[in-house]
């Protein structure tokens, strides 16, 4: 996927993250594997996906370290894929993605929904900022600028648009 991203994006982290888990199999596959599923089969049966298109997003998300190929049988060798610490904390972005889809559809349309393990009651995932519990869907009170290892390119990206935004708060 490294020939989407644009030459100026690469030191963006969407950009980036994106390469890792932007193409639709791999989001997929991941929400299984958040699920509990951790064999081959277990992926493929699920997905309905193609041998040969599961064998090479799981090497990606393994070479990616999301994933983590262990042996579970010797005789004939069989391996499993499980969540490495990297990809667990994709999670919350999973949730998030799948609680955007939600959000635009009716509640009787709904095929998945997240629930309290306990209570068994559909929880309501947002996105905050940790230290204020602030929703982060502002994009006028959240907004994004260069961070410390940003380049040129990236720096008079964000310097622009702070100015455009000093300009609409002015008129």
């Amino acid at each position: 996927m490294s020939s989407r991203v644009r030459l100026e994006d690469r030191e963006c982290p969407l950009s980036t993250t994106v390469q890792h888990v932007g193409e639709w199999w791999t989001l997929l596959i991941l929400h299984d594997a958040f699920d509990g599923y951790t064999r081959f089969d277990q992926f493929q049966q699920s997905l309905g996906i193609s041998t040969s298109m599961l064998t090479a997003r799981l090497k990606t998300l393994v070479a990616d370290g999301l994933l983590e190929r262990r042996p579970y049988r010797t005789h004939p060798v069989r391996h499993e894929y499980v969540l490495t610490e990297r990809g667990h904390s994709l999670r919350p972005v999973i949730v998030a993605l799948a609680a955007w889809g939600n959000r635009h559809l009716a509640p009787q349309d709904r095929s998945m929904v997240l629930v309290d393990a306990e209570t068994g009651r559909e929880a309501e995932p947002v996105v905050v900022d940790a230290r204020t519990g602030k929703s982060l869907d502002d994009s006028d009170a959240y907004v994004f600028t260069a961070g410390p290892a940003a380049g040129e390119a990236m720096r008079e990206r964000y310097a622009e648009l702070e100015r455009q935004r000093r300009s609409r708060a002015a008129t």
